[in-house]
C-alpha cells in the first residue's frame, strides 16, 4: 500500500492511496480535487508500462471537485483506453455526483454505487 501525495509545499488537500485487489489497481481519493490538486491525481492515474490497465477509484472520502478533476480524469480515460484498459468510478459522494451528472462524466467513465461493484463488474 502506497500513499501518494506531493512532498512539496503545504500538505496536500489531496490524498490518494494506491492499494489492488483481484489484479485491479485501487486508489482511494480523500478530500478535494481542484486546481491546486488535480496534477497529483494525473500523475497517479498514469498507465505507462502497464500491460493492461485497470483502475478503480474510490471517491468516498472527497468532499469537492471541480473541473481540473474532471479533466485529469478524461485524459486519464483516453490514456488507460489507448493502452487497452479501463477505468471505473465508486462510492461518488453526493458534491462529486453531482458534478459527474452536469458534466456528463458518467456518459464516459462507469460510476457505481460502491468499490466492491466496480471492481467486480
Amino acid at each position: 500500500m502506497a500513499d501518494i501525495q506531493d512532498s512539496a509545499g503545504p500538505p496536500a488537500r489531496l490524498s490518494i492511496t494506491q492499494t489492488a485487489a483481484h489484479g485491479i489497481r485501487v486508489l482511494t481519493l480523500g478530500g478535494e480535487i481542484d486546481a491546486d490538486t488535480a496534477s497529483g491525481l494525473h500523475e497517479a492515474l498514469r498507465v505507462d508500462g502497464t500491460a493492461t490497465p485497470r483502475t478503480v477509484l474510490d471517491f468516498s472520502g472527497v468532499t469537492f471537485m471541480d473541473s481540473s478533476g474532471v479533466n485529469a480524469l478524461v485524459a486519464a480515460f483516453q490514456r488507460t483506453r489507448t493502452a487497452g484498459g479501463w477505468i471505473r468510478m465508486a462510492a461518488l459522494t453526493e458534491r462529486v455526483q453531482q458534478v459527474v451528472d452536469i458534466v456528463g462524466l458518467d456518459s464516459v467513465i462507469p460510476c457505481y454505487p460502491t468499490l466492491p461493484e466496480a471492481l467486480t463488474a
